[in-house]
């Protein structure tokens, strides 16, 4: 379907703590650049009774708390307030949401993008009312938040009514870890250079680990962080997004269908983790306190005030079943409270097939890449080299880096945030980084069936002091095999 670049973006729940943080001001970012179309509209709404004037001193205020001081403009800022208008509206007042339909009518000027940044349970209802004043026709799309559902049921239901008011392909569901210059990046490691692709299968590599690690707690989400757990808040959406675009094949081209149609490849190809496997294949961790770079911190149970039996920590061994990837485990860890701050993808290569070297001593290490997402961007691939010197028993060898800093390479251009990406995708309708409907349900469908494990066995998530990798199981789990976490 043929779509162009978006006239009006309404963002409801515009007030929140999402808009302020990160759309606000990645709009900001947008309008610094000049990326943003001339005649674009921003229309916020939410159930709060401000005016134009009231939101656009909201939005000031967002920009000058959240962007950085020296990327703030007055004539930016003023360019993007110049956009800005507010119409307030709640769901469950049917006069409020007619005069809202109405302002959208009077802005809009071509193709709309509405961006549900508010909880899942109301994307059903929003999308329900806008088709219901006739404004979810074709030249509008939709962008969701996640999560999509609690389960595949969930998920169902969501993605059913809010396609009875949005064609699937004018639903944009938002994973912003997508939206991440070091995720795209790994894209173009891998389809833009010839090195790695031959060496990017089951004969050449031996082991992928995929770590997403926080220092920080639950920072006030306890009741909806206790609702949904590691496994649902990272696994479902982060890394299964992050494990696809390490696993896919080559798509024909860089288009939305294309990318789509070989990552939904990679999770049906997901060896099931069920009832019978979970104990030998997954680890749940819960911290307790603990001291993160000097500093002693609470518990979970201390942070959250009760009881509870949600895992903040969550460790598994998946399987692959394709041509591409048989034999090879997928290690795929995440947790609050850790050592240190790093989302990364570990691929350790297989050893030479005979070492020249060992008569002499010399120890070769397999060979690694190390792609860094965050907190800094970097790719480091390990190699083995001589180690200098004379040695009248052989050559001595030792593991050496060849590193590549993105933020240093890369000092002159601005890091942007995760959303400016998706913003200005969605708003000129490419779909490439956004999830599409059966993405959603085939992870929801393999989670759930390691969930439903764990309930039948009784598992009860293992402690783990804050500040460390998490429990003892998840370093044995990976021993068992010949392999150990990188940390």
């Amino acid at each position: 379907m043929t779509t162009s670049s978006a006239s009006l973006l309404t963002i409801f729940g515009a007030t929140g703590d999402l808009a302020q943080r990160m759309l606000l001001p990645s709009l900001y970012g947008l309008e610094s650049d000049g990326l943003l179309s001339p005649s674009l509209k921003l229309l916020g709404t939410a159930r709060s009774g401000l005016d134009d004037a009231a939101f656009r001193d909201f939005v000031a205020q967002s920009i000058a708390k959240f962007v950085p001081a020296e990327l703030q403009r007055e004539t930016t800022l003023q360019a993007l307030l110049a956009r800005v208008r507010y119409q307030p509206a709640s769901l469950d007042d049917a006069d409020s949401m007619r005069i809202l339909a109405e302002r959208i009518r009077s802005l809009r000027d071509g193709d709309v993008l509405y961006h549900m940044s508010t909880a899942p349970k109301f994307y059903e209802k929003a999308c329900a009312a806008l088709a219901e004043h006739g404004l979810a026709g074709p030249g509008t799309r939709v962008m969701l938040e996640k999560p999509i559902g609690h389960d595949l049921q969930g998920a169902l239901e969501i993605n059913d009514g809010v396609t009875r008011s949005f064609d699937e392909d004018r639903v944009y569901r938002v994973d912003h870890y997508l939206g991440k210059e070091g995720v795209q990046n790994l894209l173009a490691l891998r389809f833009g250079n010839v090195l790695f692709e031959p060496l990017w299968n089951a004969r050449h590599i031996q082991q992928v680990q995929i770590t997403a690690a926080e220092t920080v707690g639950v920072e006030g989400r306890g009741d909806y962080y206790d609702d949904s757990g590691a496994m649902r808040d990272m696994v479902q959406n982060h890394l299964l997004q992050l494990l696809c675009l390490t696993a896919m094949e080559p798509p024909s081209q860089f288009e939305p269908t294309a990318v789509r149609n070989e990552k939904i490849k990679v999770l049906r190809s997901l060896r099931p983790i069920g009832r019978n496997e979970v104990a030998s294949e997954t680890v749940a961790g819960q911290y307790v306190s603990g001291a993160i770079g000097g500093q002693a911190v609470p518990g979970y149970l201390e942070e959250l005030g009760r009881g509870s039996r949600t895992e903040t920590y969550v460790a598994m061994r998946a399987h692959i079943d394709n041509w591409r990837w048989s034999g090879v485990p997928f290690y795929l860890r995440t947790g609050k409270r850790m050592p240190r701050r790093c989302t990364e993808i570990y691929l350790q290569f297989r050893a030479v097939p005979h070492s020249i070297f060992a008569r002499g001593g010399a120890a070769a290490e397999p060979n690694a890449l190390i792609i860094r997402l965050q907190p800094e961007e970097r790719i480091e691939l390990q190699l083995m080299h001589k180690t200098p010197g004379l040695d009248r028993s052989g050559l001595r060898l030792s593991q050496v880096s060849l590193d590549l800093d993105l933020d240093e390479e890369f000092k002159h251009e601005r890091r942007r945030l995760a959303y400016e990406r998706l913003y200005l995708d969605a708003l000129e309708g490419n779909g490439t980084l956004f999830v599409r409907r059966d993405e959603t349900e085939a992870a929801w469908q393999w989670v759930d069936a390691i969930r439903d494990g764990w309930d039948r066995a009784g598992v009860m998530p293992k402690s783990y002091a804050a500040g460390t990798w998490g429990p003892n199981a998840a370093i044995a789990m990976t021993e068992r095999h010949g392999h150990s976490w990188r940390e």
